[in-house]
C-alpha cells in the first residue's frame, strides 16, 4: 500500500458506516490523520476502533451548525489544517410525488444539500492550495428514478456544487469532484435486500456488470479523486456504478 496521504488531515462526514467507513479505513492505512463524524455515538465509537491508526470520531449532525463548527475547532487545535474533505453524509428515502410533505422535503434537503454546503464551507479556512474536496453524489442525480424525486434532486444539487465550487475555489488551488455510486453493498442495503430477494435480482440485472458495488470499490475512487494522481481533474463526476449511468 502506498502512503499517498501520509500526514494529511482527512475529514469524512457520515464515516461510521457504509461507504464512509470503508473510505476512512483506506485513508488510515495510507497514514492519514482521519476524522469521522456520525450522529450515533455508539456506532461512531465502534467505527473508530475498526479504523484504528489514531482515527478520531467527533459526534455530530451535519445539519447542526454548532456540530460542524465543533468538528473544525477540534481539527484546528490538533493540526491547524485540512487536506481532504469527503462530504459523504447523506440520507435516502423513497417518497412518491403525491406523498411528499414538509418533513420529507426538509429531512432530505437538510442533510444532502444544506449539510454538504456547510461541511465544505466551514473547512475552507483550514484548506490550502493542493487540498481536495470529494462530494458523495449518486447516479440518481442523473436519472429520473421513480418515487424518489426529492432524493434525485438533492443529488443533482451535489453535481452542480462541484461545477460551481470548482470555479469558486480555482484561485485557491482547491479541487472539487464528485464520486457517484450506484447500488452499493452496505449494511443497510443488505438488510433490506435479504428480505426482498426479487428486488436484489432485479437490481443486479439492471447493472451491466451484474452486481452491486462493494464499499471498497467506491472508497478507492474517493482516494483517487483526493490524491495527486488526479491533479488535473476538477469539477468531474466519477460514476462507480457498474455501467448503469453510461450504458
Amino acid at each position: 500500500m502506498t502512503k499517498r496521504f501520509e500526514n494529511k488531515v482527512v475529514v469524512i462526514t457520515g464515516g461510521s458506516d457504509g461507504i464512509g467507513l470503508a473510505t476512512a479505513k483506506l485513508f488510515a492505512i495510507e497514514d492519514a490523520h482521519v476524522y469521522i463524524t456520525g450522529r450515533r455515538q455508539e456506532l461512531l465509537a465502534e467505527a473508530v476502533k475498526e479504523i484504528g491508526h489514531g482515527a478520531v470520531g467527533v459526534q455530530g449532525d451535519v445539519t447542526n451548525a454548532a456540530d460542524v463548527a465543533r468538528l473544525y475547532e477540534r481539527i484546528q487545535r490538533d493540526h491547524q489544517k485540512v487536506d481532504v474533505v469527503f462530504a459523504n453524509a447523506g440520507i435516502y428515502e423513497v417518497v412518491p410525488l403525491d406523498e411528499i410533505d414538509d418533513t420529507h422535503f426538509d429531512s432530505i434537503f437538510n442533510v444532502n444539500v444544506k449539510g454538504m454546503v456547510f461541511t465544505v464551507q466551514k473547512a475552507l479556512p483550514l484548506m490550502a492550495a493542493g487540498s481536495a474536496v470529494v462530494l458523495n453524489g449518486s447516479i440518481a442525480g442523473s436519472k429520473g428514478l421513480p418515487s424518489q424525486s426529492l432524493y434525485n434532486a438533492s443529488k443533482a444539487a451535489v453535481r452542480s456544487f462541484a461545477r460551481s465550487w470548482t470555479n469558486d475555489l480555482k484561485e485557491r488551488g482547491i479541487r472539487v469532484n464528485v464520486v457517484s455510486p450506484g447500488g452499493t453493498e452496505t449494511r443497510l442495503i443488505r438488510s433490506y435486500l435479504d428480505s426482498k430477494p426479487e428486488v436484489e435480482e432485479a437490481l443486479n440485472k439492471s447493472v451491466p456488470l451484474g452486481r452491486l458495488a462493494e464499499p471498497n470499490e467506491v472508497a478507492r475512487a474517493v482516494l483517487f479523486l483526493a490524491s495527486s494522481e488526479s491533479s488535473f481533474i476538477a469539477g468531474h463526476e466519477l460514476f462507480v456504478d457498474g455501467g448503469v449511468a453510461a450504458v
